[in-house]
């Protein structure tokens, strides 16, 4: 591979993990609101025991799952980033092979 090509991979690898890197910011901070959310509809629920807590507790647990797997797969594709980057700068240094 010619070494502008693997510049130019690597510079986009580069702006793809920067910005993964910040949504993994903006939703570990969306996902501490909605953990407490989902904690205070949970106490709510004990104490009123009634359908509608248990509902609203029940749909706020749902909501912070979703986003915890969401940023699974968030956390996934910058670790598969960081590899990609490792592989193209050990290229760019080195050299194929």
């Amino acid at each position: 591979m010619h070494r502008t090509t693997i510049e130019r991979r690597l510079n986009d690898a580069h702006r793809r993990l920067m910005r993964a890197r910040g949504e993994l910011a903006v939703l570990d901070e969306q996902l501490e609101v909605v953990n407490e959310i989902a904690d205070d509809t949970r106490i709510r629920a004990l104490v009123a025991e009634t359908p509608v807590a248990a509902k609203e507790h029940d749909e706020a647990s749902r909501q912070a799952s979703a986003m915890l797997r969401g940023r699974q797969v968030l956390v996934d594709q910058i670790a598969e980033l960081e590899r990609r980057q490792e592989d193209l700068l050990e290229r760019l240094v080195v050299g194929p092979g």
